[in-house]
């Protein structure tokens, strides 16, 4: 039976600190917030007033709630009003010696069974416990940012802390509606070690000028539908924060170079440009603090409005080759946009299949009051059915969604290329295969892009437009005039593998597949952690077991292959689960058991 903790200290009062004060005081329990200096003390009772004032604003508490929430509140400067809380948390800034001298002077003036927790998001706590004379005592409590919003907990333990310190952190998480999910003393935890070698490769794409800010982040946003792209979450943890975090984690956590800080965050760092709190880092806002982002000279001038079919490049006639999942969505897009489309398959049973899914998925939008039967009717009406390569003798524009396999994409472009009218563009949809090789099966290389579409591609908003480095700018600004005509969002990217999304994606679920493996975390809390502690929609295993691990294993191997990198190394687990057949939904096994 785990004790009831009644009454809690926090030490710091910055963002992370005042909001961890709010979720203890709205579940009703005493909270003393301590600061070192009296300015800091009222800079913490600011943020507390003012977050507490907005919810009730917005109607998510009553004035009575605010008033009680305050009574529960005492500020205090030094250590010595925590004399006789049950549990303090500390939450001041990363830094291990500052955090160690704190632990000494709690462990010199909380009473003796008084629980010492740290709020590190990457430091040891087994380093910070040994400064006390009781790290039995001692227990990590990461809560996320901000506090009283963000469900997830992770609470961690040393090989020295008490069952009974867990057992009542773990209830103690309950009580306040926290989700927890409780690891061992490692570099990074759960969410921070999966998150940061993903931001910090982010970063290394910008810093080698693969695609530009926007893109990138727009890239993961709409293609993997997070809540903020890479750049812009660092600009709001703090570029000193995050640097802080990935060069702890780098020697904590085996040097592996995921977590090796890029050049250019240390430079940010050096030159005060650290995010959101300073107004500038890889953004710049309206002032320091300001979530407003403002045109700077890195940002692009906007892009003529009001792009229509009759202005790109002279495209009014498009055509599919496919006859797969992804072939029926953009032959929808394409029409729904119209555009001209001739469907060009392999025989009879494919275009019938393509058919019947097309008219099937154009009614069901009509249904759901997107589409009118008039447009429908005119988007059908705009389809022309073949199974014969040769009819693409007179297009615009092909678009190319054959099987993943380079030979069978050469091979239909060096058809293509003898078809095909001059000055045609022809675009592939490959999602890791090199475009160079499919363009150099032409020759007319320059006419040659990638068009990365997202499956359902009529409801997924990116494309990723892959320019070779043999494709022409008149090809490039036919490729994105089109997208921007079918309603989608292009991001631009060099012909690298990957792209940009399943560069950054892929490795990230990689590093979970590889903490399970060490057994470290369960499937059900590392999907716990990244939903609840970072906003993703899906944790890692779940995507794993949607997507297919066999696609996911192709896709690294492919990165692999080409970066070189041993951190893009395909875990050993991901091979078994393949090789044993467990590739997720669609075999009713992968991470887990989809059969009941």
């Amino acid at each position: 039976m785990s004790r009831e903790i009644n009454t809690v200290g926090v030490v710091g009062l910055g963002t992370m600190g005042a909001g961890i004060v709010e979720v203890f005081a709205r579940s009703g329990i005493s909270v003393v917030a301590v600061e070192v200096a009296e300015p800091a003390l009222e800079r913490g009772q600011a943020t507390l007033v003012g977050s507490i004032d907005r919810a009730v604003a917005k109607g998510k508490l009553t004035p009575e709630e605010r008033d009680e929430i305050f009574a529960r509140v005492g500020f205090a400067v030094g250590f010595e009003a925590l004399h006789d809380v049950d549990l303090v948390i500390e939450a001041v800034p990363e830094q291990l010696p500052l955090k160690q001298a704190i632990f000494a002077e709690l462990d010199r003036v909380c009473k003796p069974d008084a629980i010492l927790a740290t709020n590190t998001s990457s430091l040891s706590v087994t380093e910070i416990s040994v400064a006390t004379t009781r790290p039995n005592q001692v227990i990590g409590v990461h809560f996320f940012n901000p506090a009283p919003v963000m469900k997830l907990v992770e609470i961690v333990r040393t090989v020295v802390t008490a069952p009974e310190v867990v057992a009542d952190v773990e209830a103690l998480c309950a009580r306040l509606g926290k989700t927890d999910v409780t690891i061992n003393d490692r570099a990074g935890f759960i969410a921070n070690a999966l998150l940061f070698g993903y931001l910090n490769q982010a970063v290394s794409m910008l810093e080698a000028r693969y695609a530009t800010r926007e893109d990138i982040d727009a890239a993961m946003r709409l293609g993997c539908g997070l809540p903020m792209g890479p750049l812009a979450l660092m600009d709001l943890i703090g570029i000193d924060t995050a640097y802080e975090i990935l060069d702890t984690m780098y020697r904590r956590g085996g040097r592996d170079r995921r977590h090796a800080p890029v050049p250019l965050i240390k430079q940010m760092v050096t030159a005060g440009l650290l995010g959101r709190k300073t107004g500038r880092g890889f953004y710049t806002y309206e002032g320091p603090g300001s979530p407003k982002v403002v045109p700077d000279e890195l940002t692009a001038p906007p892009a003529p409005a009001g792009t229509t079919p009759d202005e790109v490049r002279a495209v009014a006639t498009i055509g599919v080759v496919g006859s797969g999942v992804m072939a029926r969505g953009i032959i929808e897009v394409v029409a729904r946009a119209g555009f001209e489309v001739i469907s060009v398959t392999r025989g009879e049973p494919q275009t019938t299949a393509v058919t019947e899914a097309v008219s099937a998925s154009l009614a069901k939008a009509v249904v759901k009051g997107k589409l009118t039967e008039p447009d429908q009717a005119a988007a059908l009406g705009r389809i022309t059915w073949s199974q014969r390569l040769e009819d693409l003798d007179d297009v615009d524009l092909v678009i190319e969604t054959v099987v993943e396999e380079i030979s069978v994409k050469k091979a239909v472009f060096a058809a293509l290329d003898e078809i095909c009218k001059p000055g045609v563009v022809l675009a592939t949809t490959t999602s890791s295969l090199p475009v160079i090789e499919i363009a150099m099966a032409t020759q007319r290389p320059a006419d040659v892009i990638g068009l990365h579409f997202f499956n359902p591609a009529p409801v997924m908003q990116l494309v990723e437009i892959v320019r070779t480095i043999r494709t022409s700018p008149e090809t490039t600004a036919a490729a994105g005039a089109l997208v921007a005509a079918l309603g989608k969002t292009g991001v631009h990217c060099a012909d690298r593998s990957g792209f940009i999304v399943n560069a950054l994606l892929f490795p990230y679920l990689n590093d979970a597949v590889r903490m399970l493996e060490a057994s470290y975390a369960t499937v059900d809390d590392i999907d716990y952690a990244m939903k609840l502690g970072c906003g993703y929609p899906m944790g890692p295993f779940e995507l794993l077991d949607t997507v297919g691990l066999d696609v996911a294993l192709a896709i690294q191997r492919e990165l692999y292959l080409e970066l070189r990198e041993p951190g893009f190394a395909p875990a050993p687990l991901l091979e078994h689960l393949v090789t044993a057949g467990y590739v997720g939904r669609k075999a009713g096994r992968g991470f887990r058991d989809h059969t009941h």
